[in-house]
């Protein structure tokens, strides 16, 4: 599977990545809203043994890289978790220096056409920190609508942390300019 977006080529994120990603992910300030920021290489390797190498099977995660174009770089990944036939989640993380520049809007519109497109995917949610304003607005101009809001659900990094649940019908995607 490889999805090309004007700047983007998103592919399946390899374990030749490794090296990259744990460049972006162990910025711990620039991730601080994930549940997962590895501090070793062999984190990195422990995340990589718990994907599916195939897209699209049900209760597995299925990571894309996100890759710029004009320099081939590793900027960023979505995680997609196939939670049934019909059902799926997304997740986005895009490396500090490349943030508010239009990369994840991009990469998450190629992922939602692909979904609802090629995958005839019924639901898409999205799992949040409501203080990760950034992905609130992400989320919301993509035409999600929050369905749920979790006090103090998840423990993240030490912390009891809020959970917001966004989610998208296919029926309600529009192509975003």
């Amino acid at each position: 599977m490889q999805l090309n977006t004007k700047r983007l080529v998103l592919r399946p994120l390899t374990i030749n990545d490794k090296h990259s990603l744990l460049a972006y992910r162990s910025d711990a300030e620039a991730n601080k809203y994930q549940g997962w920021i590895p501090k070793t290489l062999d984190d990195v390797e422990i995340f990589f043994g718990k994907l599916s190498a195939e897209c699209n099977v049900p209760d597995t995660w299925f990571q894309l890289a996100v890759v710029e174009k004009n320099n081939n770089e590793l900027i960023g990944d979505i995680g997609i978790h196939f939670i049934d036939e019909q059902q799926v989640e997304i997740g986005y993380t895009i490396a500090k220096q490349h943030q508010g520049l239009g990369f994840a809007t991009e990469a998450s519109k190629a992922v939602i056409d692909y979904l609802f497109g090629a995958l005839k995917k019924h639901r898409i949610t999205a799992s949040i920190d409501p203080e990760n304003i950034a992905s609130v607005a992400l989320l919301e101009k993509l035409g999600f609508r929050k369905e749920a809001h979790l006090k103090e659900s998840l423990l993240i990094n030490g912390q009891w942390v809020d959970d917001v649940i966004y989610a998208l019908l296919a029926k309600e995607w529009k192509v975003i300019d």
